[in-house]
């Protein structure tokens, strides 16, 4: 869909954002995908204590479910992402032999994230506000608006907010755990800080876009 036609089925700022959000989220079949493979390396891990074997079915069964999107003919983006995360991570376990380490990618990866949101809050160039600039077709000129500013401002505190209890609570098991009980708390709280944590963030964002009515301003084209 051209930048036109979304912006005319998205008359206001909230409707635009409430669409790209649907677009940034795999539904159900996304929440599993993402949480499958680590189910069974941390499963596989804890019954056997074997790091090969536990990183060879993790990323057989990511890769299983990749084909299984390709033969079905649907977005493989989802799993892709998914699969390059769990490779980066067995690439780490592997050179350590710590199986722990397994998960420290996604730990980086989400104080990255969290630092680069909260960078973008303070310089008040929110990171939703590009958003709107995919609907518009101006990637900046939400930012003359300080409605929209301060409306993406909130949706970005609260976009950021599950990266950061990821670190608060995964950084200090990795650093201070260790043994079998490490991996299982690790594997555990990206579990259960994965997917549930990202959709009452999507809950509490769409939320805040159902209480206002905030009009797209098409760019001014120049005289």
């Amino acid at each position: 869909m051209s930048a036109e036609a979304e912006e005319t089925a998205h008359d206001t700022v909230e409707a635009a954002v409430r669409a790209q959000l649907a677009k940034a989220f795999g539904g159900v079949r996304g929440i599993i995908e993402a949480a499958v493979p680590t189910i069974a390396f941390t499963l596989s891990w804890i019954f056997t204590e074997d790091l090969k074997l536990s990183l060879i079915i993790s990323i057989s069964l990511a890769v299983v479910l990749l084909v299984v999107r390709i033969v079905q003919r649907s977005t493989p983006q989802f799993v892709i992402n998914s699969l390059i995360g769990i490779a980066i991570g067995a690439f780490f376990a592997s050179r350590t032999g710590d199986a722990k380490d397994y998960f420290l990618p996604g730990i980086l990866y989400n104080g990255a994230y969290m630092v680069a949101m909260l960078l973008s809050i303070v310089t008040r160039w929110p990171v939703v506000g590009f958003l709107i600039g995919s609907v518009t077709g101006d990637p900046t000129g939400w930012h003359k608006d300080p409605g929209i500013v301060k409306l993406c401002t909130r949706l970005t505190w609260l976009l950021m907010l599950p990266c950061a209890v990821r670190v608060a609570v995964q950084g200090p098991v990795y650093l201070f755990g260790g043994g079998d009980e490490a991996v299982a708390a690790l594997g555990f709280a990206k579990i259960a800080m994965g997917w549930p944590l990202q959709v009452a963030a999507l809950a509490a964002m769409l939320w805040v876009l159902g209480r206002g009515r905030t009009p797209i301003k098409s760019p001014v084209a120049p005289a």
